[in-house]
């Protein structure tokens, strides 16, 4: 017999004897009110994710997912959250995603994803220093290059808590498929293709909760755009044509676009506190 914990109501994502009381999404820095008497709160906090990159020819990166961390916080008056990177369809690297604070938990937006000739995919979590390595996470792990698995992997498609995008394609002619990103709780967006021949843009990752979106496939540099990675609290969109897909809300990269493209956004980040 098999049983699923997600249809089990002995199971919850709650801190035991908590209760989820507030969930702050909306971007920006705000005020929180905590009821008098109550000096420490837990709090759920998810960066934004980056937006995919955009290319002039060939296939953008998608871009990486925002970070996330957990734990027990003195209470604060403010909270903030990230907004997800705008995509665009100016020829550039993606936007990363804004970071989101309460108290003394931090999570850093994910990076958007990189254009040129390497067509690389962005790293997850913390904003990295060149796109393709993560740096240092809130938990302390090492960072991880392209493809490698850690708690915020490296661009190229590598698991993790935070994934990177996926890899695009500068290939112009022949057959082309765009970079996937990995599995992870909260994922980046799928890599794109620009090329003549038929060309399939990369899936972006599945989370834990929800699917990342599909990649648009066709003939020609009207088809190509990756999709947009799956966030903590929603899917992420499929590319339409040329365009890379949003990411889910909750931190989900954006899927980098092809030729010509606009480039999908990162999901927003969100708070929770559980006191």
């Amino acid at each position: 017999m098999s049983a699923s914990i997600y249809s089990n109501s002995s199971f919850t994502d709650s801190p035991y004897g908590l209760k989820l009381q507030q969930t702050i999404s909306a971007t920006g820095t705000s005020s929180v009110t905590i009821p008098t008497g109550i000096n420490r709160v837990y709090a759920i906090v998810i960066g934004g994710g980056g937006a995919g990159s955009s290319q002039a020819t060939g296939g953008g990166g998608g871009g990486g997912a925002g970070g996330y961390s957990a734990g027990w916080t003195y209470i604060a008056s403010t909270v903030t959250v990230g907004a997800g990177g705008t995509g665009t369809a100016t020829a550039a690297a993606g936007a990363s995603g804004g970071s989101s604070i309460y108290g003394m938990v931090f999570a850093g937006g994910g990076s958007g994803g990189l254009n040129g000739t390497s067509g690389g995919g962005a790293a997850g979590a913390t904003t990295p220093s060149n796109g393709i390595s993560s740096t240092v996470s809130y938990t302390g792990t090492i960072a991880t290059a392209g493809g490698g698995i850690s708690y915020a992997s490296g661009g190229g498609g590598g698991a993790g808590v935070s994934t990177g995008g996926g890899s695009g394609s500068v290939t112009t002619t022949g057959t082309q498929t765009g970079g996937a990103s990995g599995r992870g709780l909260i994922t980046g967006g799928g890599g794109a293709v620009g090329t003549s021949g038929t060309g399939t843009g990369g899936a972006g990752g599945t989370g834990d909760f929800y699917a990342g979106g599909t990649g648009s496939s066709g003939t020609g540099t009207s088809f190509g755009g990756g999709g947009g990675g799956a966030g903590y609290t929603s899917a992420g969109a499929n590319a339409s044509a040329n365009n890379g897909g949003n990411g889910g809300s909750g931190g989900g990269g954006g899927g980098g676009a092809s030729t010509g493209g606009t480039a999908g956004s990162g999901g927003n980040g969100v708070v929770y506190l559980y006191y």
